[in-house]
């Protein structure tokens, strides 16, 4: 059933020859204009003639946006040793905005028609698409409307309105976003701009393929993070076009395969999500123009584990120096996870797609991130509450050179004898072998030990 917007425009109560009867007094018929969900199509990306881009759209998008792009680093990284891969890290989280949409969004806003720039363009979108849009149009003087989820981070809304775009914040979700976000481009003539699906989106995506070929022409594959597969649409077709050997990947976190759901059904699907590191990733229906073009040229899809989003973070600042949101480290990810075997040795470009990860949650992350790693350890020992019994297991802790983070005593629910007491601890170790290293020495002193999390 279509969600029915109805726009009413009545005449006023009194003509103009002072007939003070209303319309339908006057027996005249009312003007009313329905606008149903079906009229809010995307006529840029519509599944019923979906639009597979080619190769000379992202060599022209290279050339328009050349001035006004970043060429980014691609760079060897520290962890190619420890990992047993040659990575190259593409490191577009350097971007102005930080983040790949710039590309798409330049071009797509250069390539409007006149009268629609002086109309301006609108958007949905809960992060870097609105951030890229608002930059690049303030940048080349084209008004634009952005329309924000209320979970989107109030440091993205200020900084797309400090850019001078009109910031509407409405919507539980992206897609109740989106669904006025067309309202307001019928209404108002504004030009709706997906971020992941307009043809131009993904011609401009492509021109990191290009920069990536330039920068490392020897490379064996590419592994890319996949949302709404704008992405990997454009740069695996610059890649494949003049390097058809190299093995494209894509990644997607186990919240939200959409990607992946889309290559068994043959066609884009809705796929349910759920909360994810890897915000940026969560889309729950890819693009009908990125699958067409995509499709073909993917070698290998694969989902990670949240865990290994978290230590793949915590790897990038702590050897790379780099601080890198969610989406952009599903790449590194699925290597740390081992799903990638085969790119043992070999030349691998990863693109880290993003750096706008949420202050208030990047500390959390790296907590995550270091209880995957077995560095952040928690557990449960019952010791004497005699006085000097938690003392001796601080002490022992101590002696080990392991910082103890928190503690905290039970007393209550505990079952054994009524001079006991439970500690739970948490510990930060130098590494999953000292760790383990600890548990046995608990062990051997203490009758009840309970490691990791409690269930």
């Amino acid at each position: 059933m279509c969600l029915l917007l109805k726009v009413k425009l009545k005449q006023a109560s009194t003509s103009l020859d002072g007939d003070p009867r209303t319309p339908e007094d006057r027996e005249e018929p009312k003007f009313e204009r329905t606008i149903s969900m079906s009229t809010l199509k995307d006529e840029f990306c519509d599944p019923d003639n979906p639009k597979k881009i080619q190769f000379e759209d992202i060599s022209a998008a290279a050339y328009k946006i050349r001035d006004g792009i970043m060429k980014t680093p691609c760079t060897r990284s520290r962890l190619s040793g420890l990992l047993g891969v040659n990575i190259f890290f593409k490191k577009e989280f350097l971007q102005f905005t930080g983040s790949f949409k710039e590309r798409g969004a330049r071009y797509t806003l250069m390539m409007l028609p006149k009268e629609q720039k002086e109309k301006g363009v609108v958007a949905a979108s809960a992060g870097n698409h609105a951030l890229a849009l608002s930059y690049h149009g303030k940048e080349l003087n084209i008004p634009i409307t952005v329309v924000m989820p209320k979970i989107a981070p109030l440091m993205k809304v200020q900084a797309c309105r400090s850019y001078g775009a009109h910031v509407i914040v409405t919507g539980k979700d992206i897609s109740e976003s989106r669904e006025h976000a067309m309202k307001l481009g019928k209404e108002q003539d504004l030009m709706y701009i997906n971020g992941y699906d307009h043809p131009h989106i993904l011609a401009g995506q492509g021109t990191v393929g290009l920069e990536i070929l330039e920068q490392v022409p020897d490379l064996d594959a590419c592994v890319i993070p996949v949302g709404g597969a704008g992405l990997i649409a454009g740069a695996a077709l610059a890649i494949k076009s003049l390097k058809p050997s190299v093995q494209i990947i894509g990644v997607e976190s186990e919240t939200c395969p959409s990607f992946a759901e889309a290559m068994k059904a043959g066609k884009p699907v809705y796929t349910t999500t759920t909360s994810t590191l890897a915000d940026g990733l969560a889309v729950p229906t890819v693009g009908v123009n990125a699958f067409v073009t995509a499709a073909p040229l993917i070698d290998k899809m694969v989902v990670v584990e949240e865990q290994s989003i978290a230590l793949a973070i915590l790897r990038l600042i702590e050897l790379e120096k780099a601080v890198v949101e969610g989406a952009g480290a599903t790449g590194l990810a699925a290597i740390i996870q081992g799903m990638l075997p085969e790119l043992s040795g070999k030349k691998v470009v990863v693109i880290l797609c993003g750096g706008n990860i949420d202050t208030t949650c990047l500390g959390r992350v790296i907590e995550r991130g270091l209880a995957a790693d077995g560095r952040l350890v928690r557990f449960v020992v019952t010791v004497s509450d005699r006085p000097g019994g938690i003392t001796e297991l601080a002490r022992t802790i101590s002696k080990m050179g392991i910082s103890l983070k928190d503690m905290y005593h039970e007393r209550a629910w505990i079952k054994s004898d009524i001079f006991s007491v439970q500690v739970k601890c948490v510990v930060e170790t130098r590494d999953a072998e000292q760790s383990k290293e600890l548990e046995n020495v608990l062990r051997e002193k203490y009758d009840h030990v309970v490691w990791g999390p409690v269930h």
